[in-house]
């Protein structure tokens, strides 16, 4: 019995190598950076002197009657004075003499008194313990303060992210193939 003569098929499967990598992410936040700045605070203080103020004008003027044209106007006002006076004595004399049937009022009696010289006017002021001003005057300190002032700033920085994708590699490790043999035929018989 003959056998029949077989082809024979063989096959190899294509082989394939892949290799990944991790994709990598990495993020960093830098610090934030503070500046502060103070503005010191601010005294102003400002003192005054004490001021003493003394008039004496009305003293001198009632020690030696003061200046010049204090002087004459009382003297003037006194030389006034007793001109009114002397004309007012001259009117009631003549109102005594106009009246002479009257016991008392005879020529002689009426000036017979007029023999009082009238009085210098006085030249000075008049005197009084009050005659001196004094004047103290003190004024307040004047202070004034401006407070201190503190300024900050924060800088802030983004944050740094960085990606590092993975790879994939694919190669091919074995070649897929196909053989076929036929049978062998044997020829010689």
């Amino acid at each position: 019995m003959s056998s029949i003569p077989q082809i024979q098929i063989r096959q190899t499967p294509a082989l394939l190598g892949m290799e990944t990598t991790k994709g990598e992410m990495s993020i960093r936040q830098p610090k934030p950076e503070m500046h502060q700045e103070t503005d010191r605070e601010q005294w102003d203080i400002e003192q005054y002197k004490p001021e003493l103020t003394i008039d004496q004008s009305r003293a001198r003027s009632a020690y030696t009657g003061g200046t010049v044209l204090e002087m004459n106007s009382r003297l003037t006002a006194g030389f006034q004075q007793n001109f009114l006076q002397g004309l007012a004595d001259r009117a009631q004399m003549g109102n005594q003499l106009a009246a002479i049937q009257k016991p008392g009022n005879t020529i002689a009696e009426i000036y017979g008194g007029d023999d009082k010289p009238f009085p210098l006017p006085e030249f000075r002021g008049p005197a009084s313990m009050a005659n001196v001003d004094v004047h103290f005057e003190v004024r307040p300190t004047r202070i004034d303060f401006t407070p201190a002032k503190v300024n900050i700033r924060i800088d802030t920085a983004a944050p740094e992210i960085n990606y590092d994708p993975g790879k994939l590699s694919i190669y091919l490790l074995q070649k897929n193939s196909l053989e076929i043999i036929p049978p062998a035929i044997d020829t010689v018989r």
